[in-house]
């Protein structure tokens, strides 16, 4: 045989692992998944010894789910109601704006301002649009300080009606703007975009997040006010719209299953961590919002329960994505090569998860830091220094609230994972090979 005639060398042999890695993420790519894996189609059905393992593990936690909400949710008890006035909104139009002196209806300035330091106030001219003075005209003056609105002629307002005489202006004050409009064009624009881009799993999650608010609306908020402890309430109530959030829409799976699972051990360890920092840094979760509504209230309520609860409930969506993704990840390699052990699945499984975690964990800082920017911006003309700065209750909870769920999204990866491989790893080879063509 001629040197031109030799034999080419065999490849170097793929270890099973890899191979399970590449054909998994091969399989993602042309149409089983995306980069955050909500887009795979059907996911072939678990096995007998599968579902009733699964069924073991969800079936106590959402009775325990249901439980917590039925001895949460305040039986009975009538709805606590502002002791602060907050007065009866009633919408109108501005016809016409002037800037002058802050004099009251009926005063007339005589000679010119003597004094350079007094605040100018805007005259405005509003027309009722509803109301008990629907279509009668009205004057109110607006002193104009830096935190005050701009508010100009075409504006349409919301006022706030004291229940006094409907024709006296001491019965009004302008408060804010309209938004109804721009906000519903905005939801509707939403809703299109999801619908399309996702179809039927499109609308399945638009209906997924009306439950979601449904929850919170119907539940959380309510058994906060009755007095219920914050934490406790905004756990049953996270663990409600997960079942609904996640079932809805990925579909009743194991797939779905696991990243439940998942998704609850990640949601007990932010609350955990929460509480300890919490209270080891003495956070009292008194910021102003906080402080605004417990003077509405007129009786005190759990200020630091009521922290945690919002770290809880605002950690949710983020868990929800990373815990999907890493369990179509191990199915999907377990599938495409049925030889790989839970261990194999397990490390192959993590690898995909590191690249992942960290837009995670990028997009709640930045969600965070987005909603905390006032502070921030405050803070950072108080004139103290750094430490003071961070150590701040206002910094320091937003700091607490980052970090906590950081570590629970950090941590949902390998939970989640190692979850998803035990698991995969129990069907049979003869199911996987029989469902690996299922559409």
């Amino acid at each position: 045989m001629s040197p031109d005639e030799a034999p080419e060398p065999a490849d170097t042999p793929e270890p099973p692992a890899r191979k399970g890695l590449r054909a998994a993420l091969t399989a993602q790519a042309s149409g089983h998944g995306h980069g955050h894996g909500h887009g795979h189609g059907p996911a072939a059905p678990a096995s007998t010894r599968v579902r009733k393992l699964l069924m073991w593990l969800l079936v106590p936690l959402a009775l325990a789910t249901v439980v917590g909400m039925i001895v949460l949710y305040p039986w009975g008890k009538a709805a606590p109601t502002s002791v602060v006035p907050q007065g009866t909104p009633v919408q109108a139009s501005i016809t016409a704006t002037a800037t002058g002196p802050c004099l009251a209806n009926g005063q007339v300035q005589v000679g010119a301002d003597t004094d350079p330091d007094q605040k100018p106030c805007l005259t405005v001219d509003l027309t009722m649009t509803d109301g008990p003075g629907k279509g009668k005209p009205l004057r109110l003056i607006v002193p104009i300080e830096p935190s005050t609105p701009r508010f100009s002629t075409g504006d349409d307002v919301v006022l706030a009606y004291n229940g006094g005489n409907a024709t006296d202006p001491a019965s009004f004050q302008l408060v804010d703007f309209q938004r109804g409009t721009p906000l519903v064009l905005l939801a509707a624009l939403f809703a299109l975009a999801v619908l399309v881009l996702g179809r039927w799993q499109g609308l399945a999650a638009l209906v997924a997040l009306v439950l979601s608010f449904v929850v919170i609306v119907l539940f959380v908020l309510p058994s906060i006010l009755a007095g219920e402890n914050p934490l406790l309430v905004a756990i049953a109530g996270a663990g409600a719209i997960m079942f609904v959030a996640l079932y809805l829409t990925h579909g009743l799976s194991a797939r779905t299953s696991v990243a439940v699972l998942g998704t609850l051990v990640s949601l007990a360890l932010i609350g955990v961590l929460s509480a300890i920092f919490s209270v080891g840094a003495s956070l009292t979760g008194l910021d102003d919002s906080t402080s605004t509504l417990i003077g509405s209230l007129g009786h005190g309520i759990d200020a630091r329960g009521l922290l945690l609860a919002g770290i809880v409930i605002g950690a949710l969506g983020v868990l929800d994505d990373v815990t999907v993704t890493q369990t179509s990840a191990v199915w999907e390699l377990r599938r495409a090569n049925p030889a790989l052990g839970w261990r194999e699945l397990y490390r192959s499984g993590l690898r995909i998860g590191r690249d992942h975690v960290g837009s995670a964990v990028n997009t709640l800082v930045m969600a965070y830091a987005g909603a905390a920017l006032p502070v921030l911006l405050y803070s950072s003309i108080s004139g103290v220094g750094l430490g003071a700065l961070l150590g701040s209750e206002d910094i320091a909870s937003e700091i607490i609230r980052t970090l906590a769920g950081s570590v629970g999204i950090v941590a949902a990866v390998p939970v989640t994972t190692i979850l998803a491989a035990l698991i995969a790893a129990r069907e049979p080879v003869d199911h996987l090979v029989s469902t690996t063509n299922t559409p």
